[in-house]
């Protein structure tokens, strides 16, 4: 399979649990809006889900790939095997005991850490200690999950994996339903919603422990030994649990500062819950696959395959971002409207919602980048370099954040999250360039200017038609009105910006279909002379 269709059939899947994201949001935004029980729930939701990046996605696809595909490579199957109970019998006995410790730590966790804005509120403190305390078990089962999810893309199964997050959006959605029938309270409705991420959890679990089933492997619990590959691997796992997390270390920052202005967490969320379809489907579907092709190609000591594949990525990102990101710039208010604005979701919040997306759509390309910069350390075993731009990138997060918000508020949170994602991207290539990592190819620079300007032609043709069409987007317009409308513009600006990215010399059909004939016994062989 060429790497093209990797990050096809994994940002296929992402792409199926976006949607089901957003719809979830849209109930959302009806039911709670940007009232006071939307950020209590998301407040509570944000402390599992920040310990679930750092612990399950950062840790494992950045440290137990590159040693999981080492143990393919050097012991076969029956290696990898005993490697994974190894690990499997640690890593569950950890996690319980994290489990245990962060439930009884959680009023202290809420007052410090999650909302400290929220103290002072009796009835929301104690509304969001208990919410958190139901949803943190998820993390237990996203952080098995993870370890399953990564021998199943070094097995290069990578559907399984992909689609379990699907199940979490079909478990709230099915949850909102049920409240939005019942008639329920906006507390009653938290409640629903908090069982429904715990209950996502136990099933996202069985699903991938039924892949690896599949693929040919089976885990048995071992009792938890620090062997030698444990102790490796969580030398390595540390830092980059903290550098996976990057994105919800940051927001959980943003957070804590909006928590002291009312309906800031929720207009935050509802902006990133869009931003990240791109960011997702892109960016989660390079990392995912561009980590284990790197980590086989080095091992195997093709360096020259290596660099190629990671020029790929880079160009595959700016390709889809650059166009994702114009787009959420000129287009956030009509986007905020058309999804969002009904129910409980004002004028008033569309317009707050909006600046923020707008914002977040500058820094997309950062984000994703980031994603596809990273597995150039991790698949040399190299946790620690991105670690400490991760310590920059939070400094300046942080101080950016402070400053802005009292200024620009929410704004001011996104502001900091775009200018720190940037910060990173930037250390990132300039560092394994230096190394000799990263190898500068000056038809990619090309392209990729010629991709900008294909972007900017895109946003001024959306700018002369958002005139034209202002009438359809007013909040009196009929929903499928807008709906339409808002559709047709989406795909006016994809026909202008892959036309004018063809015409100019942004891409060719010639690299898209060496990309898409690319085979896997590539990465096996080294490159003809």
């Amino acid at each position: 399979m060429s790497l093209v269709k990797k990050f096809m059939t994994v940002g296929g899947a992402t792409l199926g649990s976006r949607v089901f994201g957003f719809a979830r949001e849209t109930l959302m935004a009806a039911a709670l809006g940007t009232g006071p029980m939307a950020d209590v729930f998301y407040a509570a939701f944000r402390f599992p889900n920040l310990f679930r990046r750092l612990f399950a996605e950062g840790a494992f696809n950045a440290a137990f790939v590159p040693l999981f595909a080492k143990e393919i490579e050097a012991n076969g199957v029956d290696g990898a095997k005993r490697f994974s109970e190894e690990v499997f019998g640690v890593l569950f006995s950890v996690l319980m005991l994290i489990t245990i410790v962060m439930e009884l730590a959680m009023p202290v966790l809420v007052s410090w850490i999650i909302a400290p804005g929220f103290v002072g509120d009796d009835a929301k403190f104690s509304l969001t200690v208990r919410l958190a305390a139901v949803m943190f078990p998820y993390l237990m089962c996203m952080s098995l999950t993870a370890m399953l999810s990564g021998m199943l893309n070094s097995l290069h199964h990578f559907f399984a994996a992909a689609v379990a997050p699907v199940f979490l959006n079909v478990m709230m959605i099915s949850a909102l339903f049920w409240a939005l029938y019942t008639g329920s309270d906006p507390e009653v409705t938290a409640w629903y919603l908090s069982w429904s991420v715990l209950g996502a959890g136990i099933l996202q679990l069985a699903v991938v422990y039924a892949g690896v089933r599949h693929a040919g492997m089976s885990i048995a619990f071992k009792f938890p030994r620090f062997t030698p590959n444990v102790k490796r691997l969580l030398i390595l796992a540390v830092p980059a649990a903290v550098t996976g997390g990057i994105t919800q270390i940051n927001q959980m920052i943003g957070q804590a500062i909006a928590s002291g202005k009312e309906g800031a967490i929720a207009a935050l969320q509802y902006a990133d819950r869009i931003y990240q379809l791109p960011l997702g489907v892109v960016g989660v579907a390079v990392g995912v696959v561009l980590l284990p092709e790197l980590a086989r190609a080095l091992k195997a000591g093709f360096m020259k395959e290596a660099a190629n594949t990671q020029n790929r990525s880079i160009e595959f990102v700016l390709f889809l971002t650059l166009p994702a990101a114009a787009a959420l710039w000129v287009l956030s208010d009509e986007i905020i409207r058309v999804l969002y604005e009904r129910g409980a979701f004002s004028e008033q919040n569309t317009s707050v919602v909006a600046g923020i997306l707008a914002i977040y759509g500058l820094g997309l390309p950062g984000f994703v980048l980031i994603k596809a910069l990273q597995p150039g350390f991790y698949a040399r075993e190299d946790t620690r370099t991105p670690m400490r731009f991760t310590g920059i990138s939070v400094v300046i997060n942080t101080a950016l954040a402070v400053s802005l918000f009292p200024l620009i508020a929410e704004r001011g949170i996104a502001v900091a999250e775009a200018a720190a994602g940037w910060t990173n991207t930037l250390l990132l290539g300039a560092t394994l360039y230096r190394r000799g990592h990263l190898e500068w190819e000056w038809p990619l620079v090309g392209r990729a200017l010629r991709l900008v300007a294909a972007a900017a032609v895109m946003s001024g043709v959306l700018v002369y038609l958002l005139h034209l069409w202002a009438a359809w987007f007013t909040p009196q317009s009929p929903l499928l009105t807008q709906v339409t409308a808002l559709g047709g513009l989406i795909a006016v600006a994809m026909v202008v910006y892959f036309g004018v990215a063809f015409a100019i010399g942004g891409a060719n059909l010639g690299m898209l279909r060496r990309n898409l004939k690319r085979k896997p016994s590539e990465a096996a062989h080294p490159p003809e002379a």
